[in-house]
């Protein structure tokens, strides 16, 4: 740096001379994302519906998936078979349906669905 510019005072950009502004890009050159959805979450929700797919066909739930309730798991449990959903300490499941069981029909963060143990669940 030269001395010249450590002194020098500070501006907002809105107090710049007409010139400097003029060398900046305009609003119009510059693309806006504001509609463009962004990669990430499309490659989420593709994933979300494949998983909601995979459910609706193991599960043979005809009926619109709506949340009960929100339940936090009290410990961390493993998947025994493949309709069961693993939980972790701590996690937040989004309850869908009621079984007749001991079970609840739960959804994970991650949007997979799976049966969690009611002794497990720590509803607010």
């Amino acid at each position: 740096r030269e001395k010249d510019d450590k002194y020098k005072p500070w501006m907002p950009k809105f107090l710049m001379a007409k010139e400097e502004k003029d060398q900046r890009k305009s609003s119009g050159d510059v693309e806006r994302n504001i509609f463009k959805v962004k990669k990430s979450s499309a490659e989420k929700s593709n994933k979300m519906g494949k998983e909601e797919k995979f459910f609706r066909e193991t599960f043979m739930y005809d009926k619109e998936i709506n949340v009960i309730s929100t339940a936090t798991a009290e410990c961390s449990v493993p998947s025994q078979r493949r309709v069961d959903l693993p939980v972790t300490a701590g996690e937040q499941l989004d309850v869908i349906d009621v079984t007749e069981g001991s079970a609840v029909i739960c959804r994970n963060s991650e949007g997979r669905y799976g049966y969690v143990l009611v002794e497990h669940l720590n509803y607010r």
